[in-house]
């Protein structure tokens, strides 16, 4: 029904790591350096205050230390803290990848990366090629600007890559340094509130339709990866994004996201299953980016599901915040630590306005 079962041409997950920054955030501390920063700049902005405890996040992990953020720091400076961390956190998930797998670089025929919160040219891939011994010759696509729908689309492209060439490793790696795009001088409720949710965070993940990652009298091999979508919403591009300021990134997303979720997203899901013969009882669990507590909420009510089912993703939130396209494979990794069986909807929610969504088989 979901998944191709032609050994050679099913998408595997051969393997998947995650990484965090060495400082770690907790939700308190900031708040009070919030208040610090804006109580005195911002009208009313006790009445902004609860939501550091609403967003049910207590730490979050970040590449710089909490004192960078009550200083000015312009684009410059801020980009190339970016491009010297995402390359270090993306090295530290590459090579727990690679060792999970137990390949060498040289073995990867693939690198897909995905980020939306820096700025890379030569790529992140090409950077990350000077730190280990990946083949010159080695296949790149980076791909930027799908923001929290990044980890689920981009598992969708490393998917379509390895059907396309059967043989192939594809190495998927994704980072987000959302931390850095924080900007003092931005007094907007949607700046305060990105003070509240966001974190950083790398995943990588290998991906092969290789005979030896396949069902066999061991057993039923790697997870396996199916049918994929996505879909765009109609005038939606003011709902979640980036505008470019002076001194960074200034973030852009909208209040009603919860909203569109309860009320917009389950048509979708249930048009992509029903194009291949099945409906929302033929799901085993979900794996959904979390966005925020609101969004997890609006998740659950969306798909029918217990208030708390969506375990995994509070709990990544509560401990990681929102990593923008990073997230949903922290969720991912705690399925699969948990043994959490059966076909898994992915699903994430990215500028556009894009719902993206994918099946995994996790047997």
């Amino acid at each position: 029904m979901f998944f191709d079962r032609v050994q050679n041409l099913a998408p595997r997950l051969v393997s998947l790591a995650t990484a965090t920054p060495p400082f770690e955030l907790r939700q308190d501390e900031v708040a009070a350096r919030a208040g610090d920063v804006f109580a005195s700049r911002v009208a009313n902005f006790s009445r902004l205050t609860p939501i550091y405890r609403n967003a049910e996040i207590e730490t979050r992990h970040s590449c710089v230390p909490l004192d960078w953020y009550v200083e000015h720091h312009g684009f410059a400076e801020r980009n190339s803290l970016f491009l010297e961390n995402a390359v270090d956190l993306l090295a530290q998930a590459a090579r727990k990848a690679l060792s999970e797998a137990r390949l060498d670089a040289g073995d990867i025929d693939v690198l897909i990366t995905v980020c939306s919160s820096g700025i890379a040219t030569p790529s992140l891939d090409a950077r990350l090629m000077q730190h280990m011994p990946f083949r010159p010759d080695v296949l790149r696509l980076p791909i930027f600007g799908l923001g929290c729908a990044g980890g689920v689309l981009g598992l969708s492209r490393a998917a379509a890559l390895a059907r396309a060439q059967p043989d192939s490793r594809v190495l998927l790696l994704v980072v987000e340094l959302c931390g850095l795009t924080f900007r003092h001088s931005d007094l907007s409720k949607s700046n305060i509130v990105a003070t509240a949710l966001f974190g950083d965070g790398a995943a990588a993940a290998i991906i092969s339709c290789r005979g030896e990652y396949g069902p066999s009298q061991s057993g039923p091999g790697k997870p396996c990866l199916g049918p994929s979508a996505e879909h765009i919403w109609p005038d939606s591009l003011d709902v979640m994004g980036w505008d470019i300021a002076e001194d960074g990134l200034k973030v852009v997303f909208s209040g009603s996201i919860p909203d569109l979720v309860r009320n917009d997203l389950r048509p979708v899901v249930d048009g992509f299953l029903a194009r291949h013969g099945a409906t929302i009882g033929d799901i085993d669990g979900f794996v959904c980016h979390p966005g925020g507590a609101k969004v997890v909420d609006a998740l659950e009510e969306a798909f029918g599901l217990q208030p708390g089912a969506l375990a995994h993703a509070r709990d990544v939130l509560r401990r990681h915040g929102n990593m923008s396209s990073v997230t949903v494979l922290f969720v991912l990794k705690a399925a699969l630590e948990a043994g959490d069986r059966g076909v898994q909807l992915l699903t994430a929610l990215g500028p556009g306005f894009t719902a993206a969504m994918l099946l995994i088989d996790l047997a």
